[in-house]
């Protein structure tokens, strides 16, 4: 595929594992499991292994729609383009506003996760005593442009050492933890039990709902892999398998942390209330099970974490806006690359300027507190990339109706995904309390302002439009 007639063109270089490298870091499968099983201990307490086996396979539905649509289409704009070909340009910039809204949000989280963990990190080790996260997230965040506006092949090589050096930490405590509980020496009430995969006493099917919706949300970022379309060799191949995998890899991993934490904490109440009331599990256990060294090195490995999925967000923020600006979105410098590295340099620019103004706003605000300045922008990023998921999975379903090369049966995965993220938006956006009752209307707010430009800026549907159909080689929907 070539670049649309007069935009920009991305350097085409990336292999199999460097594409998956996007999705990976998105996911952040470190930092995700450094603190997302605690929010579900506190719903339904000793099953959080059952809530991430059941939301491994939801989200392997939800993935099915990207999946196929990658096979047919290779774009640096993702599900602008997903949406776009299949529902139309209007729908496609829709989709692809929601996408850029959820990736903005995410790098700001990430970066605020960074100083979260490094902030515990160098004051557990008494390299900085008193360390707050702002100061500590500002400067990721500049390291984060730098490493973003390199060429894609370093950034995704990047990438991919990260989250391999933070993985591997925590595989070697899951072995350490697995091994003490096997041979009874494990600290506390710790122990292997069946009881993970059943619900305890009391619990009602409305807790285990929403203990499923918090672990799907450590998948967010799946899809991250399609926005290397243009830079992918062999993109039709690659970004599918890549897509795919990073689910599948991430499932299993997800799985054998949580049984590792949950059983490392003890399935017991004590245990129980120990694990949904730390803010570092891993590093508790790290420390419990081998020393304060090891919970020391966890967190040091959640703030890597943290850095590879913002460089990833970033970076696939940036490619979103360079196909919108590449199609006349503001000003056609957003769609131009650097000619040193190849890399949209315009949007990137724009991407860490926001990113900044975030983590600045929200400590001018008053949120001292690094948890809440990563959940905070992370559940307004989830909620708009609840609605591009949803849209892409109406276009993946237009496709498997519309495509002989389809088969017709497998409609029955983008119908249940549309169904999976209704409830996994209605979970997040109801009952909730101040501010999280506000997030909603925000990205109600931000989507309204995605509408509204599609639909007022004269010409833009037309040259999406236009040069979708030019890229992709076939005829847009709504054209």
């Amino acid at each position: 595929m070539s670049a649309p007639p007069g935009g920009g063109k991305l350097r085409r270089e990336l292999r199999f594992w460097e594409t998956l490298a996007l999705s990976v870091g998105i996911m952040a499968p470190t930092a995700a499991m450094a603190l997302n099983g605690v929010g579900v201990s506190d719903n339904i307490g000793r099953a959080v292994p059952l809530a991430f086996l059941i939301s491994g396979l939801l989200v392997f539905l939800v993935s099915w729609g990207f999946i196929r649509l990658s096979a047919h289409y290779s774009h640096a704009g993702s599900v602008y383009a997903f949406s776009g070909a299949t529902l139309g340009p209007r729908v496609g910039f829709f989709s692809g506003w929601a996408l850029l809204g959820t990736y903005l949000a995410f790098t700001v989280a990430s970066s605020a996760e960074v100083g979260l963990f490094l902030a515990q990190f160098a004051n557990s080790t008494g390299i900085w005593n008193g360390s707050e996260w702002i100061w500590i997230s500002l400067a990721a965040a500049l390291a984060i442009g730098v490493l973003a506006y390199s060429e894609i092949k370093l950034t995704t090589r990047t990438l991919i050492s990260m989250e391999a050096v933070s993985v591997l930490l925590i595989i070697v405590l899951m072995v350490v933890i697995f091994v003490r509980l096997a041979t009874g020496s494990a600290p506390g009430d710790g122990g292997f039990s069946s009881t993970v995969f059943s619900l305890p006493p009391g619990t009602t099917s409305a807790a285990l709902g929403l203990g499923i919706v918090l672990a799907f949300l450590s998948f967010a970022g799946f899809e991250g892999a399609a926005a290397l379309g243009e830079e992918t060799s062999e993109p039709r191949r690659h970004i599918p398998r890549a897509i795919r995998n990073a689910v599948i890899g991430a499932g299993i991993f997800y799985l054998l942390c949580m049984l590792a934490q949950t059983w490392g904490f003890g399935t017991g109440a004590a245990g129980v209330a120990a694990f949904g009331s730390s803010s570092s599990p891993l590093g508790d256990l790290g420390t419990a099970y081998v020393g304060s060294w090891m919970g020391d090195v966890i967190n040091l490995g959640a703030a890597v974490s943290g850095f590879a999925s913002a460089l990833a967000t970033a970076t696939g923020a940036s490619r979103i806006l360079f196909a919108m600006g590449r199609d006349g979105f503001v000003t056609p410098r957003l769609g131009t690359p650097s000619p040193r590295t190849g890399a949209p340099a315009v949007a990137l620019v724009v991407v860490m300027t926001i990113t900044a103004a975030g983590l600045v706003g929200m400590r001018l605000y008053g949120i001292t507190d690094a948890v809440l300045a990563f959940f905070y922008p992370g559940t307004l990023g989830v909620l708009s990339l609840i609605v591009a998921y949803a849209v892409t999975n109406v276009g993946a379903a237009k496709l498997f109706l519309s495509d002989r090369r389809e088969r017709a049966w497998e409609l029955v995965f983008p119908v249940s995904a549309i169904i999976i993220l209704a409830y996994v938006f209605y979970r997040n956006a109801v009952g909730q309390v101040y501010p999280f009752n506000w997030f909603p209307w925000v990205v109600v707010a931000w989507l309204a302002v995605g509408f509204t430009i599609i639909m007022t800026v004269p010409g833009l549907a037309r040259r999406i439009g236009a040069n979708l159909t030019a890229a992709e080689g076939m005829s847009v929907a709504g054209q």
